[in-house]
């Protein structure tokens, strides 16, 4: 009996603990550019229960998506997905960072939006980075929605001078990846499926002590302190949301980003996060 079909890239702990709210019963395919990576969490989830392959996944790479969504399909329909796959502004360079997580979310969900189920959800995992940022306006604002996906990294505002340094670059990634689930949205829509965003704050996991231990360190450890919260967030609280967006529950909601940060964007603006011009 062929089970409904999840696509799961990104083998870290956010991308696992969502996929544990929802993934019992279906089968899930795991991708990851380590494959180790995704072994192991394909051997964690195996020994809770979960039906769980690994597979090698470059998401900079088209051709590398596409293998990994034919072989998902020839293991039933796909129905859900989840992108949790991405690199830090202290893990990799620029060029890294918007080939990875804006140009590969934007052919992540261009691809899988060509063969998901109806009645099929999907989200991707952004980042509260693409709130603190400047607004870009509408016309910049459209082109990062609607630029075909090859054409992306062309437009001026991601050109190499135009981008100031990692974090910049982050930041208008995940911009895009906002304003890309929006666009894609109507695609998905007219399958019958639909694909949301998620823009976590600070998220313990091995990503996140990366930064703790990188040149801005001290900036986040700030940040969850002075938050509303006055703590960082964990996996599981990010699954909370990604299970009501995914469920039935959240049958009416997509093309929308979930903002989970404790606050810490509201304390940028408005309280004691807020930058000063001192």
């Amino acid at each position: 009996m062929m089970k409904d079909v999840m696509i799961l890239t990104g083998a870290g702990q956010i991308g696992m603990a969502c996929a544990r709210r929802i993934g019992y019963g279906k089968k899930i395919v795991v991708g990851d550019k380590n494959i180790e990576n995704a072994k192991t969490i394909a051997e964690i989830m195996n020994n809770a229960g979960f039906d769980v392959i690994a597979m090698e996944c470059d998401i900079s790479s088209r051709q590398s998506i596409v293998n990994l969504i034919s072989e998902a399909q020839k293991c039933g329909e796909i129905k859900y997905f989840i992108n949790a796959a991405g690199v830090s502004p202290s893990q990799a360079p620029i060029e890294t960072i918007l080939k990875v997580d804006l140009y590969g979310t934007a052919v992540l969900l261009e691809e899988v939006g060509k063969v998901i189920a109806k009645g099929g959800v999907g989200i991707t995992i952004s980042s509260q980075s693409g709130k603190r940022m400047p607004q870009l306006g509408n016309e910049i604002d459209e082109k990062l929605a609607t630029t075909p996906t090859e054409k992306l990294l062309d437009l001026d505002v991601l050109k190499s001078e135009n981008v100031k340094d990692t974090l910049h670059a982050y930041q208008l990634a995940k911009r895009c990846n906002e304003k890309r689930v929006m666009f894609e949205a109507c695609n998905w829509g007219k399958r019958g499926a639909r694909v949301n965003s998620i823009s976590p704050g600070i998220i313990v996991t091995p990503l996140a002590i990366d930064e703790f231990n990188g040149p801005r360190g001290d900036f986040y450890k700030n940040m969850f302190a002075k938050c509303p919260a006055g703590r960082p967030g964990t996996a599981d609280e990010v699954a909370n949301v990604a299970e009501l967006v995914m469920s039935e529950k959240g049958a009416f909601i997509t093309g929308t980003d979930f903002l989970i940060d404790g606050g810490a964007t509201a304390s940028y603006y408005y309280g004691e996060l807020k930058p000063t011009n001192d």
